[in-house]
C-alpha cells in the first residue's frame, strides 16, 4: 500500500510559502557557520519524493536495516519514498560538485525541508517534521573532529543563545565519529541534532576523492530547535491559523501564551495485530483524520495485552484472536482555536476508533458509526476491500 502526498502541506522553511520564524532560525544557522569558515554556501532544496537509492543506499543504509521497513517509511512506489530525512539530497548535490567544471576548495550546504516519518501523536512529534543537513566539505587539509566539536558550538550558540550541550556517541552509516548533540533546556537535556565526519566512500561515491576531500556533516531537528528557541510546548502551535500566534512566529522572540481551549479526553479500548506499533497507530490516525487531525493533541497508548495474556471472558467479550491484542489508548482532544462541543469531541473519537480498531466488536460514543466508516468493507488486515 503507497502513500500519496498532500500539496497543501505548507513547508515552512520555504519563503516562497509565505514567511514563518523557521526560516529566520535557518538563516542564522547557516550565516553563522558560513562567517566562522568563510566559505561559499549552497542553499539547496529538492521535491521530497526521492528515490531509495537517494534515500538509504547511497547513504550506506544496510539493505535489511530496520529503516527501510514501512513501518517507519512512506513508499510512493516500488522505487520512490517521501524522504525520511533532509540527508537524502546530499548525495545528488555532492555529485553536481564534483561534476562542476571548478568545484569550490570549501563549501557549506545546507539543505532544508519538510521529512516524512511514520510517528507518534502528542506535543513534540509530528508525522511531517522539519529538517536541515548542514555539510561543509573541504579540499586540502583534513577536516578532524576537533573541527566538528567547533561547528557544534556554532551552532548551539546561535539556536539556543546560552543554553549548555553534550554530546553522546551515535552511530550513522553515512557517517564517522558520530555524535548526537543535546541541549540543555528547562532542566532536562533534549535532542536537537547528530552530526559526524562524512563518510569518505560516500564522498568517493559521489566522485570526490577522499584522498584530498574531507566533510563535516549535521542534520537538526528545525521543529523542536524551534520550539526550545521560543519556548512553544506543542508543535500544533507551529501551523496554527490563530492570529494571536500567527503574529508571534514571524519572529525569534520569546512566545507569550494565549489561552487554551480546555482538553477533553476519550478512552478508547481497540482491537490490533500484535504487531501494531504506537507509531503505527499516530499514522493512521493522521490518514484518517486528515486537516481534522489539528484537533487531536495526542494518542497515548496507555497498555497492551495479548491475546494470550487476557482472562477467558474478556477474550470472548472482545471477540480477540490469537495474534491480536487487546491496547488501551487515551485521546486528548483539543482544538487549537476554539473549544470542540461534546457532539464534536465524541465524532472525533469514533473516527479515531474507526481508523485504530481491527476488532469484530464495536463500542461507538455516539451509538452508530461515523458516516465515512458506513458501508466500509474491511479485510482483516483492516484495509477498505476493493
Amino acid at each position: 500500500m503507497y502513500t500519496t502526498i498532500s500539496d497543501s502541506l505548507r513547508d515552512l522553511t520555504d519563503e516562497a510559502q509565505g514567511p514563518h520564524a523557521m526560516q529566520l532560525l535557518v538563516r542564522d544557522l547557516v550565516s553563522a557557520l558560513a562567517a566562522t569558515w568563510a566559505s561559499l554556501v549552497i542553499v539547496h532544496r529538492a521535491s521530497p519524493i526521492v528515490s531509495i537509492e537517494d534515500n538509504y543506499d547511497r547513504l550506506h543504509y544496510p539493505k535489511d536495516g530496520a529503516a527501510r521497513d514501512a513501518r517507519y517509511t512512506r513508499y510512493v512506489s516500488e522505487t520512490m519514498v517521501l524522504r525520511t530525512q533532509t540527508s537524502a539530497m546530499v548525495p545528488p548535490l555532492l555529485g553536481s560538485l564534483s561534476a562542476s567544471a571548478s568545484p569550490p576548495s570549501d563549501v557549506l550546504l545546507a539543505c532544508p525541508g519538510l521529512v516524512y516519518r511514520r510517528d507518534t501523536i502528542d506535543r513534540l512529534h509530528t508525522g511531517e517534521p522539519h529538517q536541515v543537513d548542514l555539510w561543509r566539505v573541504r579540499r586540502g587539509s583534513r577536516l578532524s573532529t576537533r573541527d566538528l566539536q567547533a561547528m557544534i558550538d556554532v551552532v548551539v550558540a546561535t539556536a539556543l543563545p546560552g543554553c549548555r550541550s553534550r554530546c553522546v556517541d551515535a552511530r550513522h552509516p553515512y557517517t564517522t565519529d558520530g555524535l548526537q548533540i543535546d541541549a540543555h533546556v528547562g532542566g532536562e537535556w533534549v535532542e536537537i541534532g547528530e552530526c559526524g565526519l562524512a563518510l569518505p566512500a560516500l564522498l568517493a561515491e559521489s566522485g570526490l576523492d577522499p584522498r584530498d576531500h574531507s566533510g563535516l556533516a549535521m542534520g537538526l531537528g528545525l521543529d523542536r530547535l524551534l520550539m526550545l528557541r521560543k519556548g512553544i510546548d506543542d508543535i500544533r502551535l507551529l501551523r496554527s491559523k490563530d492570529p494571536r500566534v500567527e503574529r508571534q512566529l514571524l519572529d525569534l522572540s520569546r512566545y507569550t501564551p494565549v489561552s487554551k481551549h480546555p482538553p477533553i479526553r476519550r478512552d478508547l479500548s481497540i482491537v490490533v495485530p500484535d504487531a501494531d506499533t504506537p507509531e503505527d497507530l499516530g499514522d493512521r490516525v493522521r490518514l484518517a483524520l486528515g486537516d481534522d487531525a489539528s484537533s487531536v493533541e495526542a494518542v497515548e497508548v496507555r497498555a497492551e495485552t495479548r491475546h494470550r495474556e487476557l482472562p477467558r471472558e474478556a477474550a470472548k467479550r472482545l471477540a480477540i484472536e490469537p495474534g491480536e491484542k487487546n491496547v488501551l489508548v487515551r485521546v486528548v482532544l483539543r482544538d487549537l482555536e476554539r473549544t470542540l462541543t461534546n457532539d464534536e469531541a465524541n465524532l472525533l473519537r469514533d473516527r479515531i476508533y474507526a481508523a485504530l480498531h481491527r476488532g469484530r466488536v464495536h463500542e461507538w460514543a455516539r451509538g452508530t458509526p461515523p458516516p465515512h466508516h458506513l458501508g466500509e468493507a474491511k479485510s482483516r488486515d483492516g484495509r477498505p476491500n476493493k
